[in-house]
């Protein structure tokens, strides 16, 4: 694992935490946001170990699959997400093309 500095951290639960409700953002576009495209595996990781008041449950894989890491598996991040408003499908995806957020467009320094 590349170690990943508190400065990366501060920014990917800075990103998490404005996910809105019933919306979604993938690892890689978390990572990309927070200036390391290619750090998707490691906001996983940061979604295992991070603050657990953090809506981590809105963040899926590249094909809006959910994770089975999360705490109950598929079907807790299911359970998750279905209070929020979400369907989830019999392959336990979201509509990543529907609810898929962006950031507002300003400057990723702010989040420093």
């Amino acid at each position: 694992m590349v170690r990943i500095d508190e400065q990366f951290k501060f920014r990917v639960y800075e990103i998490v935490a404005q996910i809105p409700k019933g919306r979604v953002m993938t690892y890689g576009q978390v990572a990309a946001a927070a200036g390391a495209a290619w750090a998707a595996w490691e906001v996983g990781q940061l979604a295992h170990r991070g603050p657990t008041d953090l809506p981590w449950q809105r963040v899926v894989n590249k094909d809006g699959g959910l994770a089975k890491g999360y705490p109950g598996g598929f079907s807790g991040h299911k359970t998750a997400l279905e209070k929020e408003g979400v369907e989830i499908d019999e392959d336990f995806k979201v509509d990543i093309e529907r609810l898929l957020w962006h950031p507002p467009h300003k400057d990723q320094s702010s989040l420093l």
